[in-house]
């Protein structure tokens, strides 16, 4: 059995120059990783390196500083490929972020594969990235929508998965909740899918941050995730399919770069993963990305989760301490990922976000893309806290005392 090294946290916010700054007086206490991650130093040197010294189209050139460009970018896809254990780079096509990779699979595969009738199955507690494409295709080819539920701990009721999946040509899932920070337990429920003739998609943005993902393993058809919730720079995302459903595939969208030969009437479609990747792509936030994904994995996604499962523990423990607080999700750290939500009595969740921000302190406030899961909830909004390698058990304590003293502002 593999030792996990415990995080060096006081190390890993020296690699943070943001965390450097003071709010209002005080010292920056990020607790919005959920909605963005910070970014080391590492991944900002990475990209100012290709802007200041090889700034040029990948693919396309055979002079030096372009060479320099795609090996450096298809670098980056490697790299990806291994940290999620793909089974091949051309596995690993780069999105905008997880809304135009799940996009992507509901135009290219969705609309040629799903008909009247059949059934999409997603559940109360999924963003509504994973949601609303879902809508748009269901109304579109005149297919139904199911869900699944959730108990009153926040956790997926499984009892009657075998009877939801009849007639369900996709099972679309979130991995980890970005609200009640819930972990699903992905492979039992792909297994199950699978078993009844579905193909199964995976929201991965809250889990490839912050625990280790083996897509393989996992034993999903697709999965998304997103480069700036997990160190690296907005504008990248991924979206990793098995090789077989992709080389099956319509291209998503058309242009340059997507193609091996273009007649004025007809064209033909380049190898994967370029396919599916029309246009100049994204070659700084790729490489960002690349840079990113060597930083977490110096660490080991292993000692990633278990800082995170501390943090959890230690700040569920605390805020239950606080008056007339309502926390949501699971009260298990082992099955809560980094997120947590709650509301209090008499404070909006964008008023206690203001008061906390006094302090230093950034909190999220709404319904965080879950409107549905808001509604099963019965309130408009929460407020969430949500934990990242750079954060430390004082920072929770920070966070419990900032907001007593807004409940005495509402006294």
């Amino acid at each position: 059995m593999i030792e996990t090294r415990a995080l060096n946290v006081e190390a890993v916010r020296a690699d943070f120059p943001i965390l450097g700054r003071r709010i209002n007086g005080k010292p920056l206490v990020y607790l919005d990783s959920a909605a963005t991650s910070q970014k080391p130093a590492a991944v900002i040197d990475a990209m100012d390196d290709y802007y200041r010294r090889y700034n040029a189209n990948p693919h396309r050139g055979v002079y030096a500083i372009s060479e320099e460009a795609t090996a450096a970018y298809e670098g980056a896809r490697q790299r990806v490929a291994r940290f999620i254990n793909a089974g091949s780079p051309k596995e690993v096509i780069f999105t905008r972020n997880t809304t135009e990779a799940i996009n992507l699979v509901r135009y290219s595969w969705g609309r040629a594969n799903i008909g009247a009738g059949d059934g999409i199955l997603l559940t109360e507690m999924e963003h509504h990235s994973n949601l609303v494409p879902w809508q748009l295709l269901a109304s579109e080819v005149s297919a139904r929508l199911e869900f699944l539920c959730i108990d009153d701990d926040g956790l997926l009721q499984l009892d009657g998965l075998e009877r939801k999946l009849d007639g369900v040509r996709l099972l679309a899932i979130t991995h980890q909740s970005n609200t009640l920070g819930t972990i699903n337990p992905i492979r039992a429920i792909a297994e199950a899918a699978h078993r009844a003739g579905a193909l199964v998609l995976v929201d991965g943005a809250q889990a490839v941050p912050h625990m280790p993902v083996d897509v393989q393993e996992l034993g999903v058809d697709f999965y998304a995730f997103s480069g700036h919730k997990m160190c690296g720079p907005t504008g990248i995302g991924v979206l990793w399919a098995r090789r077989a459903l992709l080389e099956a595939m319509p291209p998503f969208l058309g242009g340059g770069d997507m193609i091996k030969r273009v007649k004025l009437t007809e064209a033909s479609w380049n190898d994967l993963p370029w396919k599916f990747e029309a246009g100049t792509p994204s070659v700084a936030e790729g490489i960002g990305l690349g840079a990113a994904v060597d930083y977490l994995a110096q660490f080991g996604m292993d000692a990633v989760r278990a800082h995170e499962r501390t943090l959890v523990g230690y700040a569920m423990e605390k805020l239950q301490d606080v008056p007339g607080i309502t926390l949501y999700g699971p009260r298990d750290p082992e099955v809560h990922g980094g997120a947590v939500s709650f509301t209090l009595p008499n404070i909006h969740p964008h008023d206690l976000a203001t008061l906390v921000d006094r302090e230093g302190i950034a909190v999220r406030a709404g319904h965080h893309c879950t409107q549905p899961l808001m509604d099963r909830l019965g309130v408009a909004a929460t407020t969430r806290a949500s934990f990242y390698v750079y954060n430390r058990t004082d920072e929770v304590d920070q966070l419990v005392d900032g907001i007593q003293k807004a409940q005495k502002v509402f006294a």
